[in-house]
């Protein structure tokens, strides 16, 4: 009885794989592929498909954690794979030694124990927080780039040019209020204000003016 408990207990620890990509354009191929070459079950890899090392709330990532049991190992092809900031990295390790979880990182069991296992992790986590914050700082960089070249526009006008003009003609004619024609060009009554505004500053001896004072932008702008 106790030769077969132990042959139940040794066949209770397996690999956990877990892989993810931060965009849905990439690709999970090569992380499955290297996790099943690292010797694990394609049914015990859990994926994250568009989401970023920095963010923890990751179902993939939660559901990893919940299948691995005493004595099993989580496996990753890459740390940055697993997180992406060094207090996420070391709150997961400890979570997992706990737990008595194994990390393996490639083809290295990381052991939490060993003083130059820990110098070696926490190198890791902070080379895979400094790619974040450059992969962010290029991202805010090409984004200015961007916007200064004017490929980056503000949110699409409620009313094209034709729409806006023929509002603008249809208040000048007093025959409808502004909530009539914000209820006609199904916009928020801002939008309408702003269009009669933008129509008084460029014919501005037009003599046409709105019947009550122009409103700040608030949440009635559709």
């Amino acid at each position: 009885m106790s030769a077969a408990c132990a042959t139940i207990a040794g066949m209770t620890a397996i690999s956990i794989g877990y892989a993810r990509v931060s965009t849905h354009e990439q690709d999970l191929t090569a992380q499955r592929d290297g996790l099943i070459a690292l010797g694990v079950a394609p049914d015990r890899i859990y994926v994250d498909h568009g989401l970023t090392g920095t963010n923890r709330d990751r179902p993939g990532l939660r559901e990893a954690l919940a299948a691995c049991r005493s004595g099993d190992t989580l496996v990753v092809a890459k740390l940055d794979r697993l997180a992406r900031s060094l207090p996420d990295a070391r709150d997961i390790v400890a979570e997992l030694t706990e737990r008595g979880v194994r990390l393996q990182l490639g083809s290295s069991i990381h052991d939490p124990s060993d003083p130059v296992g820990r110098l070696l992790f926490n190198v890791l986590a902070m080379v895979a927080e400094f790619e974040s914050d450059l992969i962010r700082a290029r991202t805010r960089e090409g984004m200015a780039v961007a916007r200064a070249k004017g490929k980056l526009r503000g949110g699409k006008p409620k009313l094209s040019a034709a729409q806006e003009a023929h509002l603008v003609k249809l208040y000048g004619e007093d025959q409808h209020t502004i909530a009539e024609l914000a209820e006609l060009f199904s916009v928020g009554r801002a939008t309408v204000y702003r269009a009669v505004e933008r129509s008084r500053a460029k014919a501005p001896g037009s003599g046409h003016h709105l019947s009550s004072p122009t409103p700040s932008l608030d949440a009635s702008a559709k």
